[in-house]
């Protein structure tokens, strides 16, 4: 469920031209239910986040859990990414302080792709996220490109101790890695497990402005930037999905009680042709 700190559906104008905030959280009951204007709302910047219930059975996400705890579990730089994520595949920001996808992104993304590929009862988990939200988008999509080459996606990562607030945007932290740059950046997470408490996400109507550095804690920031913008927060359960802006500060909130909290992740980009592309 999500939460706003104002009204997003009425007019909060003081004069009396119509201002609508537009930030809410839509939640459909199945992938099925999720369309095509979910998403464009989001690129918009017209809907918070979209939660997508039941998006994988239990069976589906029980398999790609059991399958996991054999595959060797890498993590973001625990000098900058602290509390410690466990992931399996790289993800572009890994990569961002050489400014390119050097060698050791493509064996990394390889090789993860690789172990992942059986995960789901024999087969990727990534095929069917991205088979069910095609089925929504009725256009094309694939893989986004860098030089060329596939880039990687579907990392699966367990962020049982939350993460800071913070934004992503590849157009800003990596100018120039996407062959075919995009218009507007989501975020996917399918949520394989829950713990029985905590693990929401907060998503603030703020994108990064340059003076944010001043307050800027590892790859976080201090949410007091944000704590008076409009906001949503949502708790998924157990295989659901959930789809929001990424370039909007937002923040995981850590565990509480028993559980894990692991998620297959990937960013989808709309590009100026109208194609859907995707990447780690």
């Amino acid at each position: 469920m999500g939460t706003t700190t104002v009204p997003t559906r009425e007019n909060v104008s003081s004069n009396q031209t119509p201002i609508y905030v537009l930030f809410d959280v839509e939640t459909v009951e199945s992938a099925e239910k999720l369309t095509r204007d979910h998403l464009v709302g989001l690129a918009a910047g017209t809907i918070g986040a979209v939660h997508i219930k039941n998006f994988g059975s239990p069976e589906e996400c029980g398999s790609v859990l059991t399958g996991l705890d054999n595959c060797p579990m890498g993590s973001y730089d625990e000098e900058i990414v602290v509390p410690r994520i466990p992931k399996l595949g790289p993800a572009a920001y890994d990569h961002y302080d050489v400014h390119g996808l050097g060698d050791a992104y493509w064996q990394d993304a390889r090789e993860s792709a690789l172990h992942r590929s059986t995960l789901l009862d024999g087969g990727d988990p990534l095929d069917t996220a991205v088979d069910r939200i095609r089925g929504a988008w009725g256009g094309e999509m694939r893989p986004a490109t860098a030089d060329g080459r596939p880039m990687y996606a579907g990392m699966i990562r367990e962020t049982t101790g939350g993460m800071k607030m913070h934004w992503d945007e590849i157009a800003r932290e990596l100018p120039g890695a996407l062959d075919d740059p995009v218009i507007a950046q989501l975020g996917f997470n399918w949520y394989l497990s829950m713990p029985e408490g905590g693990g929401a996400t907060r998503i603030y109507r703020r994108r990064w402005q340059p003076g944010d550095e001043d307050v800027r804690d590892g790859y976080g920031y201090a949410e007091g930037l944000a704590e008076r913008e409009p906001s949503v927060t949502v708790r998924p359960g157990a295989g659901d999905a959930v789809l929001f802006d990424p370039r909007n500060y937002h923040a995981v909130r850590g565990n509480e009680g028993p559980g894990r909290r692991v998620a297959l992740s990937f960013f989808l980009g709309v590009t100026a042709g109208g194609t859907l592309q995707y990447w780690s």
